[in-house]
């Protein structure tokens, strides 16, 4: 039997006490409404005055306060424990064991939810010390100082990619019917295209369609024709990061003979370089399409394309963001940060 809303309780008294019977006052409060009801809320009310429901002790706790602080403190001593393995573990006051929706209930108490961790490269405490001493040095630099600086990386795109956030809602024994399956190759069965490109506050570079990219092609394809814009901004400085086929000898050979400054770098570091965010919005964009890329040629036009669509405003935006990004670094002691 539903029970009946706390507005309806003024109403049902007002009613009874304007001399309607207590079966007609039952049928025009509520559907369903029991005449019981209204006469024990007539009796609280002569007793109370008062008309809101008592409050109710409500289903007993089958755990102790000992056994809460000891599920929220195991699971923050051990991130990814599950709650089935504290369920198996702990007894209950009236049962052997509690079930893991009471484990997540307590640990929801406190405020403790099970999401998805965010994935990040394997850091050692050398290269949490080089992020620290970069980031150290670097923090002070103006705006000025980073408009100077060519920000260049290479990065691949697949036609077709696996998405572990994708959820169905199904019925039970409807795993494989047609409306609950998700179709899709494998992780890079339908082609890629490896890019390169560079940004800064000033105009950008054009867009490099390139393929396996070694050292070789990156100073061919890459670099050379990138040496007359450098030429025209000698204060540039070049960023890129310490991959082989970056930190080659021809590679460096190269750059010195062209009077070219490089910018060092820490190892693993990602979310130290704004052109990281440019690709995640590259992606975005293409996937966003009315029609996306059905083929590798089609996937390169749609990235050269979106590449020149991206504002100036957007590239200088992200430039200007290092001087954050290098206290978040400082602040996370040389580990991961939120960019």
């Amino acid at each position: 039997m539903p029970s009946v809303l706390a507005p309806l309780h003024e109403c049902a008294l007002g009613l009874l006490q304007g001399g309607m019977r207590t079966a007609d006052v039952s049928r025009a409060i509520a559907i369903n409404c029991n005449v019981r009801t209204v006469k024990r809320l007539r009796q609280r009310y002569r007793e109370t005055r008062w008309t809101a429901d008592c409050p109710r002790s409500g289903r007993p706790c089958v755990t102790t306060t000992v056994q809460d602080r000891n599920i929220r403190t195991s699971h923050l001593r051990n991130r990814y424990r599950m709650a089935t393995t504290t369920a198996r573990v702990t007894q209950g006051t009236q049962n052997p064991h509690i079930s893991a929706q009471t484990v997540c209930n307590r640990l929801r108490e406190a405020r403790l939810r099970a999401c998805r961790p965010v994935v990040r490269q394997v850091l050692n405490r050398h290269h949490w010390q080089q992020r620290c001493l970069w980031a150290q040095t670097h923090r002070r630099w103006t705006r000025q100082d980073w408009q100077k600086v060519l920000f260049t990386d290479e990065t691949r795109f697949c036609l077709t990619r696996g998405d572990g956030r994708i959820c169905v809602y199904r019925r039970r024994n409807e795993c494989y019917t047609k409306a609950c399956t998700l179709e899709r190759d494998k992780f890079g069965v339908g082609g890629s295209d490896m890019v390169w490109g560079s940004v800064s506050q000033r105009p950008r570079t054009e867009l490099v369609i390139a393929g396996n990219l070694n050292a070789v092609i990156y100073r061919e394809d890459n670099l050379l024709p990138m040496v007359p814009f450098l030429q025209d901004h000698p204060d540039m400085t070049l960023k890129h990061d310490n991959v082989t086929s970056h930190t080659a000898h021809f590679v460096r050979d190269f750059l010195q003979d062209r009077n070219v400054g490089v910018l060092p770098w820490p190892a693993k570091s990602p979310d130290l370089n704004p052109i990281e965010h440019v690709w995640d919005l590259l992606d975005r964009r293409v996937r966003a399409r009315a029609i996306p890329p059905r083929n590798v040629q089609e996937l390169a036009g749609a990235l050269v394309e979106e590449w020149g669509n991206t504002s100036q405003q957007e590239l200088a935006n992200l430039v200007q963001s290092m001087r954050r990004r290098c206290t978040a670094v400082l602040n996370a002691a040389g580990g991961h940060t939120r960019h």
